[in-house]
């Protein structure tokens, strides 16, 4: 039986006409305006201990249609209004699961700008994608080709905050296979200095791309920051500009993150990193700005996906593995080793880089939890100290 084929997404930049500027404006306007009525009408029957369903709300869209206030519903396509409903049915099935937190209404300034199309709102043929209310095609800069032979699924449109258009098109890549399985397995230890350090000894640069970019991004600020408040042109002017700078920032980074992966994935059969909780590393005033700059929670999504689509195993250890104060050679497990110890010796005699052993530890610990199903505790011992292994709590005599 052949591999189940890879739904992925392809992003490209494209260069609306004015009408289609428009017409895509006013359609992002009606999904935020569906969106936050069906929102406050779920709510308000919340508090009256009342359930809200996708068909309940599907009925209020088309009853709002027919009213004066809200007639001009009927002028955009209205597959991006129904995608919007599921999307705010998705987010109330998150909550209810303990997944994410309550639903919230859609900022005219702050939310993103976008609308979804399925199948049935959209012509896609011969490179040409013709969107719903639409005559002519869009004109999209095919910086990479679509997989042969295959048609998207879905289309999300989007602008973002610097200005910039988006489409995305959702397809079944058959191209993503299972790569031939290797006998290299991988350790990683993230940091700040070094953006990761391999237990091979490869210490990856941090590219720092936020303060690469910082004195620009001050300047945009500032400019800013001299608008007066409001809706200006000159403050909405000035409000883009700030966001091509960021934009600018997350492009670097994400594009550095994707060869990263991608080169991890292919040579390494097994991966190991740790379980880090970004969001409460970044309540430190002090490193805040950097840790966010790295990127840790996106490096790692993109190892467990990029994992799952070419059949590598990424293995992610407890956090309060002491990785750092363990000794690789001998077990010993050191008592303190504060933040400014980069290099140690331990009683044994041997001498560590402190990140190139906390990787080769990573490295160990994961691939003994993989083998025997252990669960990774922080280890107590003195040199020669126990394995990984489930530890289970000792009940008291009596």
């Amino acid at each position: 039986m052949g591999a189940t084929p890879v739904k992925r997404a392809f992003k490209y930049r494209f260069y609306p006409t004015d009408t289609q500027a428009a017409e895509l404006s006013r359609t992002f306007g009606c999904v935020r305006k569906v969106y936050n009525l069906a929102l406050a009408a779920r709510t308000e029957a919340w508090a009256r201990h009342e359930r809200v369903n996708y068909v309940q709300t599907s009925a209020m869209l088309t009853a709002w249609k027919k009213t004066e206030e809200l007639a001009y519903l009927c002028d955009v396509s209205s597959v991006p209004l129904q995608q919007a409903l599921r999307h705010l049915q998705t987010a109330f099935t998150n909550f209810f699961g303990r997944r994410a937190r309550y639903p919230r209404f859609k900022s005219r300034k702050r939310s993103r700008r976008s609308a979804e199309y399925t199948a049935s709102a959209f012509r896609f043929r011969d490179g040409r994608l013709i969107l719903a209310k639409m005559a002519e095609p869009l004109d999209i800069v095919w910086s990479r080709p679509l997989p042969e032979g295959v048609s998207p699924s879905t289309v999300t449109v989007s602008q973002d905050a610097a200005g910039r258009w988006f489409v995305c098109l959702l397809c079944e890549d058959p191209s993503v296979r299972p790569l031939a399985a290797t006998d290299t397995s991988v350790g990683i230890d993230v940091g700040l200095e070094h953006l990761l350090t391999l237990s091979t000894g490869e210490k990856v640069p941090n590219p720092r791309h936020e303060r690469r970019d910082r004195a620009r991004l001050a300047k945009a600020q500032r400019h800013l920051a001299r608008k007066a408040l409001g809706d200006g042109a000159n403050r909405a002017k000035a409000r883009r500009k700030v966001a091509k700078v960021y934009a600018r920032i997350t492009d670097r980074r994400r594009d550095h993150l994707h060869k990263l992966t991608t080169r991890l994935v292919r040579e390494n059969q097994t991966i190991v990193i740790e379980d880090l909780v970004v969001r409460n590393m970044v309540k430190n005033g002090h490193l805040a700005r950097a840790i966010s700059d790295a990127a840790w929670s996106e490096l790692r999504g993109m190892l467990e996906y990029k994992g799952r689509w070419y059949g590598r195993e990424v293995i992610a250890i407890d956090r309060w593995f002491p990785s750092s104060k363990l000794c690789s050679a001998c077990g010993a497990l050191q008592d303190r080793m504060p933040l400014g110890v980069r290099e140690w010796t331990c009683g044994c005699g041997t001498t560590h880089d402190r990140d190139v052993n906390a990787a080769m530890n990573i490295l160990a610990v994961g691939l003994t939890a993989s083998v025997c199903g252990a669960g990774v505790r922080p280890q107590r011992s003195t040199p020669g100290g126990q394995s990984a292994m489930k530890q289970k709590p000792q009940r008291r005599e009596p």
